[in-house]
């Protein structure tokens, strides 16, 4: 799964930033296989949650599965008006306007993530991941965004 946080004006026109390679950046986003899901209780914090990877847990379709997934932190301040939105996606961002052409020496045209793809068909081959996905939300399957309030002086 790929949590994307991005921020919009309040014209609704999405506002991305300078990344370190690529120029349509949202605010910040995170992602985590959902078979590797399993908490590492003692690392983990409620703002970031550390998974210990040493097993791998199998999905069964029609169950329901809680995943608790990092945001990676950003250090934006957002003005007032502008209006938050968190995307929830089977596969890497990818920013609605024009794509970046990208770095000469990189394959990969820059759609918001920079270079860094998640579609390497050996690490994520299409029978396991080329499928649909149901995203339960509400009720007994609350989902939640952390987000710090940094009070003005």
């Amino acid at each position: 799964m790929f949590v994307v946080l991005r921020v919009f004006q309040s014209d609704m026109k999405e506002v991305t930033f300078r990344g370190a390679l690529d120029p349509h950046t949202p605010v910040a986003s995170g992602w985590l296989r959902a078979s590797h899901r399993k908490l590492d209780e003692a690392k983990s914090e409620p703002y970031a949650p550390q998974h210990t990877h040493d097993e791998v847990q199998s999905l069964t379709p029609g169950e329901v599965y809680e995943l608790d997934i990092e945001i990676h932190s950003s250090g934006i301040v957002v003005p007032k008006g502008y209006r938050f939105a968190l995307s929830i996606r089977g596969c890497d961002y990818v920013y609605p306007g024009e794509p970046n052409a990208g770095l000469s020496n990189m394959k990969n045209t820059f759609t918001g993530v920079g270079p860094f793809l998640h579609d390497d068909e050996t690490d994520r081959p299409p029978e396991v991941f080329d499928n649909n996905v149901t995203v339960h939300l509400g009720g007994d399957h609350a989902g939640y965004l952390l987000l710090p309030v940094i009070p003005a002086k």
